[in-house]
């Protein structure tokens, strides 16, 4: 049986059971073109691995964005251990190694059945295959008082950017004794620990300059990811469950969020409960990002169903969904889960272009979060496709933290930071 820790440094070098899983040299793809559709740690990898894997195979890469900012680190802003540019990188190396076309243009449309993408300066671009990476949008409009606009003084911060920096200096800014209240959202939703961890990384700031102050988690569901050792570790380090708290979390699961007032930043309830701030954190509901609703790539969830085996869309034939959009279920909506989902799309892509036998998948998952500049915790997890073609956990891999003692901690939040270091070399460089 793989041991815990052995698993997470496997885990750690960004999936690498799925590496030795590719023995078949591919025959050549006659020139085939796949064209993906975001620059994440879905798209990026893909694109890469794809290159990697066949690089007769022209792949076009289509983000807006010259530089991509990492969701994963963006909560330890608040703690003052990252700043916005050590999360930033380009995609040089992906043009310039292995030879990516990288266009920074919106898509707008995708003309599924003539295998066609348009984008916002009218280009058009055949593919013989199309991965789909798009991340996240919001539901808007679904609260009084709080639209699109709203962001901009009332930030959600879940794409890291402009949003993570501008709710970061309403935090420092913020009076000693002031309140910051979290509206967590309700499932599913990218990275299922992010408003727990946020709330450890605002603690550990906030105790150190503002230790008068409070944080309030409202949250719309019954439980969250991790949440005994998060609640453990608030206990230790931030007073929880006492008179002199730093945190407060609610479940308002029957009681939701009706009304929000953006310019006084307060909150209230189905029940009448009112919640006032001085910096307001909403993190709206989610559905697959915009291009895959407009391409009818998803269902009444609002999220996209495919094969797990190809990630290959029950909708749409050749075209692939993966990372934050796509219904992989059980794997989480984590940029970890996004590489893995991207690298075994990247082995189906392959193959179906070389008309090879396609290989039945595994994926990993690793999710860590961090209590303190120096302590984390975290879950892992080894997936594989069932014999219905359904995925599921591997009994016996991975699992949870189980040593909360401090030097079991700090040796995770090492972990952890090497882990970032790791994904996001493995996406971009």
């Amino acid at each position: 049986m793989l041991s815990r820790r052995h698993f997470i440094k496997l885990a750690g070098s960004s999936a690498g059971l799925l590496v030795s899983a590719c023995q078949t040299r591919p025959k050549k793809a006659s020139a085939a073109h796949v064209v993906i559709i975001g620059g994440g740690f879905g798209g990026a990898t893909a694109a890469k691995m794809i290159k990697k894997l066949d690089p007769s195979i022209q792949v076009t890469l289509i983000e807006p964005k010259s530089h991509y900012i990492s969701c994963p680190g963006s909560n330890w802003i608040f703690a003052g251990l990252k700043k916005i540019t050590d999360l930033t990188f380009s995609y040089q190396t992906l043009s310039h190694q292995y030879n990516i076309k990288v266009i920074h243009q919106q898509v707008t449309e995708i003309e599924a059945d003539k295998h066609w993408v348009i984008l916002n300066n009218q280009q058009k671009i055949h593919y013989d295959r199309l991965i789909v990476s798009p991340g996240i949008d919001f539901n808007w409009d679904h609260i009084e008082g709080h639209n699109e606009t709203s962001c901009h003084l009332i930030p959600h911060a879940w794409k890291a950017g402009s949003q993570t920096t501008l709710l970061n200096n309403q935090l420092q800014s913020m009076p000693d004794g002031g309140t910051v209240t979290i509206c967590a959202p309700p499932n599913p939703f990218r990275c299922p620990p992010g408003p727990y961890e946020r709330a450890s990384m605002m603690a550990h700031y906030l105790k150190r300059h503002k230790p008068k102050s409070k944080i309030i988690i409202l949250d719309q569901k019954t439980q969250f990811s991790k949440q005994n050792l998060f609640i453990e570790g608030w206990k230790k380090h931030y007073g929880y469950g006492t008179s002199h708290s730093m945190i407060e979390w609610h479940s308002i699961s029957d009681n939701p969020i009706i009304k929000i007032d953006v310019k006084t930043k307060r909150v209230e309830t189905d029940f009448g409960d009112k919640f006032n701030s001085d910096v307001l954190n909403y993190i709206p509901t989610q559905k697959a990002g915009n291009i895959a609703h407009s391409a009818s790539l998803c269902d009444d969830s609002g999220w996209c169903p495919v094969s797990h085996q190809t990630s290959e869309s029950t909708r749409h034939p050749k075209i692939h969904i993966i990372g934050d959009a796509s219904s992989h279920n059980p794997l989480p909506k984590s940029a970890f889960a996004a590489n893995a989902e991207a690298k075994t799309c990247a082995f189906a892509v392959v193959s179906l272009l070389n008309e090879i036998e396609l290989l039945n998948p595994t994926w990993i998952n690793t999710c860590y979060s961090l209590l303190t500049a120096n302590q984390a915790i975290s879950i892992a997890m080894v997936y594989k496709l069932n014999l219905e073609g359904k995925i599921s956990p591997v009994n016996g891999a991975g699992g949870i933290t189980t040593r909360t003692d401090s030097k079991s901690l700090a040796l995770e939040a090492n972990y952890a930071k090497q882990w970032l270091s790791r994904i996001t070399t493995d996406t971009f460089n």
